[in-house]
């Protein structure tokens, strides 16, 4: 990661810790989408092949879905990423904290996408219902679309720099 502004800017330490926490954030993805499945389409919880296939399936690229995690890291950076005077006095450090209000917000908002259709089918497609790269890819895409229009925002791409407007 380039660092254009001095080391303690929050967005760096931001960045840094959603980065850490990758890993075990797909993992609550994953395991929030299996409850959103399971509310949306199964409330009785009906062993189907479908059903048994998203509880056990484990083998899966995680491409897509690394995407999709990167893609709310931005957006949390954006809306949440300008509080630079922040003091802390309970003994943590900032990278700790901002691990924390990382974890709240992403389980948050992942409760309330878990909500929609469309993101449970794509996010599904990508993962545990994965069949071909082809699909996936589509999937992916539809995804990182809804999720825009879901928390208003128009990405555009210039000079190969990515900027988050809100439409709103």
């Amino acid at each position: 990661m380039v660092q254009k502004l001095f080391p303690l800017d929050k967005n760096y330490i931001l960045r840094q810790a959603q980065h850490t926490m990758e890993k075990q954030m797909l993992v609550m993805m994953v395991t929030e989408l299996k409850q959103s499945y399971t509310q949306m389409y199964n409330p009785l919880g009906l062993k189907d092949d479908t059903y048994l296939q998203i509880l056990t399936n484990t083998n899966f690229p995680l491409d897509g879905i690394s995407i999709v995690y990167r893609q709310l890291s931005g957006i949390y950076r954006y809306r949440f990423g300008s509080n630079q005077l922040e003091l802390l006095f309970d003994g943590r450090s900032h990278f700790e904290k901002y691990q924390e209000d990382w974890r709240k917000q992403l389980r948050s908002w992942l409760k309330a996408l878990g909500h929609h259709e469309s993101y449970v089918k794509s996010l599904l497609r990508m993962t545990l219902l994965y069949d071909s790269p082809s699909r996936a890819e589509f999937a992916e895409n539809r995804c990182k679309s809804f999720i825009n229009e879901y928390f208003d925002l128009h990405i555009i791409k210039r000079k190969g720099e990515l900027k988050l407007l809100s439409t709103g």
